[in-house]
């Protein structure tokens, strides 16, 4: 059952899939219209899954599961990475990879492999203050605060002397 991501309680687990690069206005409505099918039928075991999602930044598709209703289970999570990968194939587009970096330069959200994040790590062209995105989070508390941090409050941390 689709709900507003913003009514979903804060311990709602949530799925992070950050994009290669920036979804177009018109692959947005149509992404808009994909996600709310997929979430208004995903079930666990024939039950409801009570889900929201947001789009962030026109790269990140963010989906959150209230789990106090139904948790999710193998062959739900299975159903949701089986339709990430259709995204994928439909838009011509990276969604899975987390060997990939994005953070920010200004306001512009860049996206490299993690080796040229560690270079320009090594070449201070990023800094322990770069805005960066932490796709590990896991619940959507974590998310408002832990998402978008300087890489020295991120495990991106590690790369910055």
């Amino acid at each position: 059952m689709l709900v507003k991501f913003d009514t979903l309680p804060e311990e709602s687990r949530v799925w992070i899939y950050q994009a290669n690069r920036s979804f177009s206005e018109d692959e947005l409505l149509e992404l808009n219209s994909k996600i709310k099918t997929f979430i208004e039928v995903w079930t666990a075991h024939g039950k409801d899954l009570r889900a929201g999602y947001k789009i962030v930044y026109k790269r990140f598709i963010v989906i959150a599961l209230d789990q106090n209703l139904n948790s999710a289970t193998g062959c739900s999570i299975d159903a949701s990475v089986h339709f990430i990968q259709q995204l994928e194939n439909a838009y011509s587009v990276d969604l899975m990879d987390k060997m990939n970096v994005s953070f920010k330069q200004g306001e512009y959200v860049a996206y490299k492999p993690l080796i040229d994040f560690k270079k320009m790590a090594k070449n201070r062209s990023i800094s322990k203050n770069t805005i960066v995105f932490n796709n590990l989070v896991t619940n959507i508390a974590e998310f408002k605060e832990n998402w978008e941090v300087p890489a020295s409050e991120s495990w991106h941390s590690r790369f910055i002397k």
